[in-house]
């Protein structure tokens, strides 16, 4: 490998975490402002922004304050942890922690006020807050997670080993791996989609839809992402997603150039789950040991144990259908 080429994928990951971050920073200021503008003929002009202890709304702003306030915080906020040296070490902690504990909030700040002209008979919001701050915390937790792994140097570009089999023998290779912070994930954003309609009048009305569809289709991807079952055969590779065993990607043996052990970490693909890089795609549960399959041009990867058997196997299986053909 030229050292040319290894500067740029060492470099990739940092590239994803900048468009990552833009993305991030983007999306949630977008949100925050449009929210609540977007649903303006459904209260007054004012907006109750703040309940005190008996739950009765006791505080409110101009609709386009409230709109703008918590647009300025993210913007303070996103500006601190990104351009402040010292506060890198969190950086990611704060901004998906901040990120979602502001959209949360304005979430229950536009459903609270929703078909209410008067602010001043805005419904609770506690469950909202609740859930909020949970599901803020868990986020923080999670990148914290990601973000304190260091970055590893690149694997050598080795096409692997190969496994002796003898002749009239047939073997197959299996592996799993789950991840428990991803299905925990998985399980309060469903929690919070199952939740929703209960709060309030007992039903999902139209306005609670902005909770229910995110945070149910967030579940469903981060549990199919959670865990993974590789299989090595005759046939070639099958890679099975989530807890039901689909969706299935699978590669025929003749179709695999070759497949190699690479140590991988969610820093080095830019962060947890099915990701794409300057390294391909990894599916990436935890860090260490990756089965590396080249396919059709492309790397994908897949991090379970015992992958130098699996990709010794499957490039004996890959070899054995080249040479027959």
């Amino acid at each position: 490998m030229s050292e040319r080429g290894g500067l740029r994928e060492m470099r990739a990951p940092r590239r994803w975490a900048v468009w990552g971050t833009t993305a991030w920073a983007a999306g949630i200021l977008v949100l925050l402002v449009v929210l609540p503008l977007s649903m303006r003929e459904f209260y007054g002009d004012r907006l109750a922004t703040h309940w005190g202890g008996s739950g009765k709304p006791d505080g409110s702003l101009p609709l386009w304050a409230a709109a703008v306030a918590p647009a300025a915080v993210w913007a303070v906020l996103a500006a601190v942890a990104v351009f402040w040296r010292a506060a890198r070490r969190w950086r990611a902690a704060v901004l998906v922690s901040g990120g979602v504990l502001l959209a949360g909030g304005q979430v229950s700040i536009v459903r609270a006020n929703l078909h209410h002209a008067d602010w001043r008979d805005a419904a609770p919001v506690s469950v909202g807050a609740v859930v909020t701050v949970f599901a803020a915390a868990a986020a923080g937790c999670v990148a914290w997670r990601v973000s304190r792994r260091p970055a590893t140097a690149p694997a050598s570009r080795g096409q692997g080993a190969r496994m002796e089999i003898p002749e009239g023998e047939r073997r197959v290779w299996l592996s799993r791996t789950a991840n428990p912070w991803l299905r925990l994930v998985a399980a309060v954003t469903g929690a919070v989609a199952a939740v929703a309609p209960l709060v309030g009048t007992g039903g999902a009305t139209a306005s609670m839809w902005l909770l229910i569809v995110p945070f149910a289709v967030a579940s469903a991807a981060v549990l199919v992402c959670s865990s993974v079952r590789v299989r090595v055969g005759e046939r070639g590779v099958d890679v099975a997603f989530g807890p039901l065993g689909w969706p299935v990607r699978r590669w025929d043996a003749a179709d695999v150039e070759w497949a190699r052990a690479e140590r991988r970490t969610p820093a080095q693909v830019g962060g947890w789950g099915y990701r794409l890089s300057g390294l391909g795609t990894t599916v990436m549960l935890r860090a260490g040991e990756c089965l590396v399959i080249r396919a059709g041009g492309k790397n994908f990867a897949v991090s379970v144990d015992d992958a130098e058997r699996g990709a010794a196997l499957l490039n004996s299986l890959a070899g054995a259908r080249t040479e027959g053909t």
